[in-house]
């Protein structure tokens, strides 16, 4: 059984709402799918509602408590699919501009990524520096997003086309650490 808790129109937020398909984000979908856990997932429903009798179109889970959606046509989202290195005032423009910086316990890094590989292969640090690592990813192919990521620090992050990220902890933890890329474009 359902019990539906938001509901949607398509444009329906907008002044071009064209009455064609209703959301119905519904809870306790106890009767549709494998229970692993103690909380059920929940689903979503897309019903076409431009006739004189509705009809389901598309139906599948959703995360808990679906909440606040809009449903708008393809038309309306203009998408980038490479960012312009421009837009970031901190990037690493080229990969010979690729260093390491200390001033005292603060250590910066800047670096780049292209695929398939990172500009710095090696960052060394001591123990209690504090560390911010800056990547930009120079690829300039749609989709060619890199990952970052460094064991046991809990840190992961992807860094798409054109786009530079950072990332500060603590180098709270003795021993040598790998840095990898967990979006993987190339084989390892």
């Amino acid at each position: 059984h359902y019990q539906p808790g938001h509901g949607y129109t398509s444009m329906g937020e907008t002044k071009e709402a064209d009455g064609k398909f209703f959301n119905s984000g519904n809870k306790f979908s106890k009767d549709r799918f494998l229970p692993v856990g103690p909380m059920h997932v929940e689903t979503e429903q897309l019903i076409d509602i431009t006739g004189n009798k509705m009809r389901l179109i598309h139906d599948h889970t959703a995360y808990p408590e679906p909440h606040d959606a809009i449903i708008v046509r393809a038309d309306v989202v203009k998408t980038r699919q490479v960012s312009d290195m421009n837009d970031f005032p901190n990037a690493v423009k080229s990969a010979s501009d690729s260093r390491i910086e200390r001033n005292g316990k603060k250590v910066n890094v800047y670096m780049t990524s292209e695929a398939p590989a990172f500009s710095l292969n090696e960052i060394p640090v001591k123990l209690g520096d504090e560390v911010t690592i800056t990547i930009t990813n120079h690829d300039e192919v749609e989709d060619l997003t890199h990952g970052f990521g460094i064991e046991k620090y809990n840190i992961n992050f992807v860094i798409n086309p054109q786009e530079t990220h950072s990332v500060t902890f603590k180098a709270d933890k003795l021993g040598m650490y790998w840095i990898y890329c967990t979006h993987f474009c190339h084989a390892l």
